[in-house]
């Protein structure tokens, strides 16, 4: 065995995440009592993940209000949902093409400065989208660029940003410091398109577009007062370009953990993903509901349930088995995707798509420690890249899928197959490669 094949292996058995120098050493007092439960905040004693933390609290419902707002816009205009199709389309193909190139950039430059210049960019391109509405300019393709741009700085942001991350906390915080993350995210999911809904109709989609990029204003200052996050070794001497994007495939392909934890997402999102479905479900399944309001919830279940389980992240945040959290994750929720396909009753519906999103929760963690742990630093950023494009085009290509199988099958049928699948798939990916069960910090 080569030098970089015992690598690899050691790689794969335990995590080799490198917190920050003044990271706490002595292990930290048991829990007791109901804070065993609660989420974890260790994490956020560290200074300069602190900082980097409270940022994202403060754009996770900005960015929403955009989200929202665009589409609205657009749809104000043309009076078609199919041009609002096309603009997300437009958002999301730079936003791939720039994340595997922004990881690419993360590994060989500075990550503060990176995330310095593209924060600056999806602020002053928040600030264009509020001229372009002020001054009622009407225009879809001005819309559609502004969106292209937009995703394009978030495409170089996210991989800078995820990576930074195990360069500030220690290795077994990894797991924490990912739920208290997501959890604000998915918070924002739930909470920015609601008050999203109710400013709309008081003050009006320019001042959506302000107050977005006002906060990212906040996330600048913040990223301003991080340390210096500059490429260690070697990494200094390379260039970001596509030698280094088909490198960093080459790199997932030889650490099968790291190229287990991607397929799990894929098997999860593609397989298991069915809002595609839920318009169909609400109108006739749970019509006598109410068919707004059996959607609306609908849409609502997987968040909350994500929710939920950062909440309570206490409970699973200090496992040491990664890849077993991972694959227990994915077959929980591939069991409750099932369950909500077999469910004729809307409560018990919703019910399974939270245990779903409690799911989608935990292995988001795992996954996401799994990626910053098993990953050298000078490697980290492109992972990161094609983590973001992974999480991005999985549920859009699960949109094809179910939408198609759906209207075979029938959507009950579709998406309790498209759950049992889940299951099949990652018990057997997990049977066949034991590196992913291996996998532990």
């Amino acid at each position: 065995m080569d030098t970089s094949e015992s690598s690899s292996t050691e790689t794969e058995r335990s995590g080799t995440g490198t917190g920050p120098p003044d990271a706490p050493a002595a292990e930290d007092p048991p829990r007791r009592g109901w804070r065993r439960w609660a989420m974890d905040t260790r994490p956020l004693r560290i200074p300069a993940y602190r900082r980097l933390w409270s940022s994202t609290v403060v754009t996770a419902v900005g960015s929403q209000l955009t989200a929202v707002a665009v589409p609205k816009q657009i749809y104000d205009i043309t009076h078609s949902s199919a041009w609002v199709g096309y603009a997300s389309l437009a958002g999301l193909l730079p936003m791939v093409a720039f994340a595997l190139w922004g990881g690419a950039v993360a590994d060989t430059v500075d990550r503060r400065k990176l995330l310095l210049v593209t924060n600056t960019g999806i602020a002053a391109t928040s600030l264009l989208f509020w001229a372009q509405a002020v001054s009622g300019l009407d225009s879809v393709v001005v819309l559609m660029v502004l969106l292209a741009l937009q995703q394009a700085f978030f495409g170089l942001n996210a991989p800078a940003r995820t990576a930074s991350i195990a360069r500030l906390v220690p290795a077994e915080q990894l797991p924490a410091a990912n739920a208290l993350g997501s959890t604000v995210m998915q918070t924002g999911l739930v909470a920015g398109p609601l008050l999203a809904g109710v400013l709309i109709p008081v003050i009006g989609l320019p001042e959506l577009y302000l107050i977005d990029a006002l906060a990212l204003c906040v996330t600048v200052w913040a990223v301003v007062r991080l340390p210096a996050l500059p490429p260690l070794g070697e990494a200094v001497a390379r260039r970001a370009g596509v030698r280094e994007i088909a490198a960093g495939f080459r790199y997932i392909s030889r650490h099968k953990v790291l190229l287990l934890s991607f397929l799990a997402d894929i098997v999860a999102m593609v397989l298991g993903m069915p809002r595609a479905l839920f318009p169909e479900l609400a109108a006739h399944t749970y019509g006598s509901y109410g068919e707004g309001f059996a959607l609306g919830v609908l849409f609502a279940g997987i968040p909350v349930g994500a929710v939920l389980g950062g909440l309570f992240s206490g409970v699973f945040s200090r496992a040491r088995r990664h890849g077993w959290m991972v694959i227990g994750a994915v077959v929980g929720w591939g069991v409750a995707v099932a369950g909500f396909g077999l469910s004729g009753n809307l409560w018990l519906a919703v019910a399974c798509l939270v245990v779903a999103g409690v799911a989608d929760m935990v292995s988001m963690v795992f996954r996401g420690a799994i990626l910053l742990s098993a990953a050298t630093d000078e490697m980290r950023g492109r992972m990161q890249g094609v983590f973001t494009v992974v999480v991005a085009g999985g549920p859009r290509l699960a949109d094809v899928l179910h939408g198609t199988a759906g209207s075979v099958f029938g959507p009950r049928a579709a998406v309790a197959g498209g759950g049992a699948l889940v299951v099949v798939a990652m018990l057997a990916l997990a049977g066949a490669v034991p590196a992913l069960r291996r996998y532990r910090i």
